[in-house]
């Protein structure tokens, strides 16, 4: 369910004239995240580290009404909930885009991802079967301990999805574990006091 943003009481009003008039409205922050409880909590409960923290960034980004605007025919709609829409990697090298329904119990958000990660990597398409604008663009990089990422974008699409990325998980000398986080997202619809309290609320969720 979504419901159009009336405009002209909204506070951001003269920042989304602004920003939404730019080739790139798009801006990007990168930060290190602790991961160190919730990587030993998936070990001791054999859960999936990958949905873990994917269903954690869902929990914070769904408690945060900015990461819920869209842009749809210059209309602003906050949508109830939003899902995810991950690149899932498959043996022979490739990937594919998936869509996993947004689940606060992480028991059940866990079992139907699965049942679409098997989905993908069983198929050869790239595009997800059932997907739309309440999701987040969400990649993961295993395999690369970044500082910083940009996104391959085709600036004639509307397109005003955030764009979260996952890099490698580091050991540091004390034992404690962290990755690199990227979070791309639409200026005209957010700024960085936004991102602040969603990378905010993400570290919280991780450390519980």
């Amino acid at each position: 369910m979504k419901k159009k943003l009336n405009l002209e009481t909204w506070p951001r009003k003269e920042h989304y004239e602004f920003f939404k008039q730019f080739e790139e409205p798009f801006f990007g922050i990168c930060v290190r995240i602790d991961c160190t409880k919730a990587y030993k909590v998936c070990k001791e409960h054999n859960e999936s580290f990958f949905l873990y923290y994917l269903h954690k960034s869902l929990v914070a980004a769904n408690g945060i009404e900015s990461f819920k605007y869209r842009i749809a025919d210059d209309v602003v709609y906050l949508y109830d909930e939003i899902h995810a829409s991950p690149t899932i990697n498959r043996p022979n090298g490739t990937f594919g885009f998936s869509y996993m329904d947004f689940y606060r119990d992480f028991t059940t958000f866990s079992r139907e991802a699965e049942k679409e990660i098997e989905r993908v990597r069983s198929s050869t398409n790239i595009t997800p079967e059932v997907s739309g604008g309440n999701v987040i663009h969400y990649t993961s990089l295993p395999w690369i301990d970044f500082t910083s990422i940009s996104h391959a974008r085709h600036f004639s699409f509307d397109d005003s999805c955030p764009k979260i990325a996952f890099g490698k998980m580091t050991e540091s000398n004390d034992g404690s574990k962290s990755m690199a986080v990227s979070i791309h997202v639409h200026h005209a619809l957010m700024d960085g006091y936004h991102v602040a309290k969603f990378i905010d609320e993400f570290q919280q969720g991780l450390n519980e």
